[in-house]
Formats: C-alpha cells, structure tokens, sequence
C-alpha cells in the first residue's frame, strides 16, 4: 500500500487528532518532509490521501470517533480512496472482528486480540526484520499491544512474530500492532 502521489509529490496525509500518539506520528512526517495535518472534523478530510489513526486507547477512540461523527466520514473517503495506516489502537479500530467485541470500522479482514500481550507492565521492545521497510532490523515498541490472530486471504502478511502477526496489508489499509513512531 503506498498514498497516491499527485504529480511528483505524496498526497496529504492526516493524523486522526482526538487522542493518542499524535505528536509522535506528526514528528515523523515532518522529517520525512512528507505533507500532513491534523485531523479533528468531518471538513479536515477533504484533500486527504491517507489517514493516521493513532495509537492510544482504541475504546476512547471509538467513542470520540462517533461523538464527533467522523465514523461515516472515514468510512465515505475510503471508500473514495483514502489509504489507512492503523497503529495499535487504530488497528483494532480498522479490524473487522474484535475478539470478545463488536468490530468498529471493519475495513481489513482480520481477527485482533486487544491488549493481547497483557497490562502495561507487559509492554515490551524488540527488533525485527520487515523486508517491505527495511533491509535491516527494524525496533519495535509494544504498548499493551492488541495480537492479530488471523488475517484473511487478501492481507499480506508483513510481520509474524511467533505464533501473531504484527504488521499486515491489503490494497488500502495498513495496520501495525507496535508503535514505530516511537522508534523511527
């Protein structure tokens, strides 16, 4: 999956702005010199060629997300195109089956496990390989990381680490259970 590029450059991309990890994602982009903003209403979506939802605690961010009514309105621009990268919280939200919950937007043929490694005091780093980023290890941070525990047969599988997937793919939507805004 990559965000379209109009003409030479990479379209806009918005960082989902209601609670999480939004300063690390924004960081990140402005190093990369890639075009970004800030995400908070409906209108913010307008000229977006991806969208960031970030991690962070994915009921609150459920919740905000339909109080706020932008549900539909990711729904509506990906349907247009919109590319999705989901980190952590944002995985489970792009899931499309919740363990032990209700799936809220359903946009990648997965089963997630929230908090699939245990408390905050299970959080932990590591390194991995992930041939579509990198040729070298890459860090990793899990932060009461979700597990994914399947992935149906349009997702490429980017990341397995034992017996879960950690990073996967379709067409439009990219979904990461670790935080690689806090490690670059």
């Amino acid at each position: 999956m990559s965000v379209r590029l109009v003409g030479d450059q990479p379209g806009l991309i918005g960082v989902l702005d209601l609670q999480g990890g939004v300063h690390e994602h924004l960081e990140h982009l402005e190093r990369l010199g890639l075009p970004y903003k800030r995400v908070k209403q409906a209108s913010d979506f307008a000229d977006l060629a991806g969208l960031i939802l970030p991690g962070g605690e994915s009921t609150c961010l459920a919740r905000l997300l339909t109080i706020f009514e932008l549900k539909d309105v990711i729904l509506q621009h990906h349907s247009r195109g919109m590319k999705i990268w989901g980190t952590c919280a944002g995985a489970i939200l792009l899931a499309d089956k919740v363990v032990g919950e209700k799936a809220f937007l359903g946009l990648i043929d997965m089963e997630i496990e929230r908090n699939g490694f245990g408390s905050q005091l299970d959080s932990f780093k590591s390194e991995a390989f992930i041939g579509a980023v990198s040729e070298e290890p890459v860090p990793l941070t899990f932060i009461r990381a979700p597990k994914i525990l399947r992935a149906g047969e349009d997702v490429r599988v980017l990341l397995r680490m034992d017996d879960y997937i950690a990073a996967a793919e379709n067409d439009s939507i990219l979904v990461t259970v670790f935080h690689p805004e806090l490690t670059g």
